[in-house]
């Protein structure tokens, strides 16, 4: 497939030329022609991506074309920078020396790229014409695999899934519903279709339906041979039946009957299904079950399925491992005793499938086709990956998880490769992905939805296709905090982001870096001596909290095209501050700064406006940070600024709200009256594109009777938390029970509130649009009248967290009277309250 970060590149550069061709006039024919050269590299990666083996032609052509847009979106990316140094700071005359220099070099720059693409340019098109378009249509042709599956299966071959079939055959089996719709979704390899065998041929279905259908759909659906399928295994003649007759015609042929379908490798559900859903027989008295396997959850769904009828099989453990591996490479586990030289070996090799049945059973045929020897074993051993990476017909592991790949969106695959450089069983943040797929513009705001509100999404996506798994969640919506992805997945990505040139691995899948890697996941053990000031490197993340030995330390300050800076996995404790900052300063590309705990970070300098670029930056958890910069409300770029947990910091610098792109403010902190430098409260009420607040109020924070409806001039805030702990005056609670938060805001949160009932404006009728609710800490007692709302008014709530709230009152009947789509509650140490469906001492969880 053409590469799919050069795809995201090129399109980014081409929607940025559209929209700031103003900026740039100096260079704006420059730019334009450039423009015209990237529509044209785009119709060529179309044709590209329809090859299935590239020629060297394609290769090189495609390795040409990824330096050029990198190179073409650098001298962008200064040419804005400087573009808007001009009108923000000094707004100088064109004509200085040092403007002039810079025009020079970025139009000899641009010469060159666009020199380059028209050489490029040429050669391709010699190229095409060559290939011709039936060169490409064969191609094509031959990429496309139908996956071919049936209903008949050998039973000795299958190990474990016992639990798999009595769950969905008793979801199956009741004969109240007319129609039940249950899906089977996971990974490639994982025994969708040998599940759904073992339910279609068991005895109890045999007896409960008078039809069983079984239509292998694949990754290209044909709506006339799938209901050929179904009518010929009714005993149907298909002859001369065209489309309009053959759904009438299955139809008739179940009327009256209760029958089950099974659909297999649903790739897409666009159009065709819900014809045919309609077309089938669903009366009183009927009572028929469908049955769809996927490897996306989102079809599923589209297919009619409710998430409480979705199942994604678990792998297998290590003894149902062992057994179904020694049943394919021996003839029992009996035999594989008698060679116990081989036992351990074989251990070794069944524990680097990590439970997936296909892999097992790939690796498992490979070995019995081979002599019983020790060296043949452990040849196999050593390069297991290489082995089971070579295509062999429908068996092959990769292969199959290579369709899931190719079927991704290029805005899901450059986002997937990202998981390459993380090590082995790493368990990932969430925020820490998300920020980066942002930081090196992977994922772009559209319309009202913020970039980082798309980037969770795109991960969402991605595990609801089962490339990424959940590790922990949040209880009410399922945002993802923290994911890891299968071995194997993980195999195929480095595969993949080697290929594309994505990262540097070694021929092992470690990383190599050199002055090519545009990507790095550092943990300690690469040598970074190579990335000197010609580095190519966008993203440098730490990947662990081990100390960093000042020799392995990257030379940060001559890596000039860096977007991604992330050390939030480490306190970087042997490494002298000042230089750090020095380094990080220099770095006048860098869209993401993540120094998340660094203890020994005590104020950023002045110069940190250098960074004109920097979109999100994350200084969370520093527990020694006492003040930011007044420079800091120059960076007109930032959308995110996280200070959550600074305690040291007594406030934010006046002139916050310059900051007109502000989406996400953590950790803002509201000053005394003596702090004369900080940041008001009042002031935030110019953040108007401000989604995140979260404010802390201490025993000090001074708060003017004016700044109270501040709050309702955010008319695009989301989520608020507010934090009082610490706070003891009376006056300052008395003046939080007169806020007044926008209506749609959808998530709160209060924490350490020290008064006796709810403040007056958190009830329905104020927030009108509130998803979820979660008090924690404080002195709370009561409820506020308001808090019930009415008979016609209530609230929206989905989601409630109470906890260490020992004094609350509360009745169950009360919170499910007046929250009414409550179906997610998590209490603890609240002693109080009464007839709570959950234990309310100790941690307790309840879902509807």
């Amino acid at each position: 497939m053409a590469d799919a970060i050069i795809q995201v590149v090129a399109g980014k550069l081409i929607d940025a030329l559209k929209e700031h061709s103003g900026r740039v006039l100096e260079f704006r024919s420059q730019f334009m022609e450039l423009k015209t050269q990237l529509d044209f590299m785009k119709s060529f990666l179309a044709d590209a991506n329809k090859l299935k083996r590239k020629e060297e032609t394609v290769k090189t052509t495609l390795s040409m074309i990824r330096e050029l847009t990198y190179d073409a979106e650098d001298i962008l990316t200064d040419c804005l920078l400087r573009a808007e140094f001009r009108d923000h700071v000094f707004r100088c005359n064109h004509f200085l020396p040092r403007e002039m220099i810079f025009q020079h070099r970025t139009s000899k720059r641009l010469k060159d790229i666009n020199g380059r693409i028209e050489k490029m340019h040429k050669v391709l098109k010699t190229y095409l014409k060559t290939i011709g378009q039936q060169g490409v249509h064969d191609d094509v042709s031959s990429v496309v695999h139908r996956r071919w599956t049936s209903p008949a299966f050998d039973e000795s071959s299958i190990v474990g899934l016992a639990e798999d079939t009595m769950k969905i055959i008793g979801w199956i089996l009741p004969t109240k519903k007319q129609l039940h719709q249950v899906g089977i979704i996971g990974m490639g390899g994982l025994g969708k279709t040998t599940i759904t065998q073992k339910i279609f041929n068991n005895h109890a279905i045999l007896e409960r339906f008078e039809e069983r259908i079984w239509v292998s759909i694949s990754q290209t659906v044909n709506e006339e041979e799938t209901m050929k399928t179904m009518l010929k295994q009714l005993g149907e003649d298909t002859y001369g039946l065209d489309m309009g007759q053959m759904l009438p015609k299955i139809k008739q042929a179940l009327e009256g009957k209760d029958y089950l379908i099974v659909m297999d490798d649903v790739w897409s559900a666009h159009g065709w299904w819900e014809r045919l859903l309609a077309g089938l027989p669903k009366r009183e008295g009927q009572s028929s079950a469908v049955i769809i396997t996927t490897r996306k959850e989102s079809v599923a769904i589209e297919m009619g399925v409710e998430k409480a009828r979705i199942h994604q099989p678990r792998v297998l453990n290590e003894e149902e491992s062992w057994a179904l591996f020694c049943r394919i490479a021996f003839s029992s586990e009996k035999e594989a005793k008698q060679h116990y030289e081989l036992e351990e070996l074989g251990k070794d090799i069944v524990k680097k499938c990590c439970g997936l049945p296909l892999a097992i059973k790939t690796v498992g045929g490979l070995l019995k086709s081979k002599t019983l020897s020790t060296d043949v074993w452990r040849r196999i051993h050593n390069n297991f990956h290489d082995e089971l990476a070579t295509r062999e017909g429908e068996s092959s592991v990769m292969a199959s998880l290579q369709l899931s790949y190719d079927e991704l969106p290029t805005r899901l695959k450059q986002c997937l490769l990202c998981f390459s450089i993380y090590p082995e069983d790493s368990v990932i943040s969430a925020e820490q992905l998300v920020h980066w797929w942002v930081g090196e513009g992977f994922v772009q705001g559209k319309d009202t939805r913020t970039a980082i509100e798309l980037a969770f999404d795109y991960l969402s996506e991605l595990i609801s296709r089962c490339l990424v798994e959940v590790v922990k969640q949040r209880g009410f919506d399922g945002r993802v905090y923290t994911c890891k992805m299968h071995d194997l997945v993980r195999d195929l990505t480095i595969k993949i982001a080697r290929e594309e040139s994505f990262c540097s691995f070694d021929e092992h899948g470690k990383q190599r870096p050199s002055i090519q890697s545009r990507r790095l996941g550092f943990t300690g053990e690469e040598d970074v001596k190579s990335l000197n000031k010609k580095s190519k490197l966008r993203a440098f993340l730490m990947m662990n909290s081990s100390p960093v030995s000042p020799d392995k330390t990257i030379p940060l300050f001559r890596v000039r095209s860096l977007r991604v800076l992330d050390f939030s996995l480490n306190k970087l404790e042997n490494i002298p501050i000042h230089k750090l900052l020095h380094w990080i300063i220099s770095l006048q590309r860098l869209s993401y700064l993540n120094l998340r705990g660094v203890a020994s970070l005590k104020e950023l300098p002045q110069l940190i406006s250098e960074l004109r670029n920097l979109q999100l930056l994350v200084l969370n958890g520093c527990n020694n940070l006492q003040k930011l910069p007044s420079s800091i409300t120059n960076l007109q770029k930032l959308n995110v600024l996280d200070l959550g947990y600074c305690p040291m910091m007594r406030y934010l610098p006046q002139g916050l709200g310059r900051l007109s792109n502000l989406q996400e403010l953590s950790g803002f902190t509201v000053p005394s009256e003596a702090d004369r430098n900080g940041c008001r409260l009042g002031e935030l009420q110019w953040l108007s594109k401000l989604k995140v607040l979260r404010v802390n109020i201490n025993e000090e924070s001074d708060i003017a009777e004016e700044e109270l409806t501040v709050l309702s001039h955010l008319k695009q805030l989301k989520v608020l938390s507010i934090n009082t702990e610490g706070c003891e005056k009376e006056e300052i609670f008395r003046k939080l029970d007169g806020l007044s938060p926008p209506p749609h805001l959808e998530e709160l949160y209060l924490r350490y509130y020290r008064g006796v009932t709810t403040p007056m404006w958190m009830n329905p009728k104020s927030l009108r649009d509130l998803h979820y609710l979660c008090i924690e800490n404080g002195d709370l007692q009561f409820v506020h009248p308001r808090f019930e709302g009415g008979k016609t008014i209530t609230w929206k709530v989905e989601g409630l967290c109470l906890k260490f709230l020992a004094r609350l009152q509360v009745e169950w009947d009360l919170v499910q009277s007046v929250m009414p789509r409550i179906r997610y509650v998590e209490v603890s140490h609240c002693y109080m309250l009464k007839s709570f469906p959950c234990n309310t001492e100790k941690l307790g969880v309840w879902r509807k």
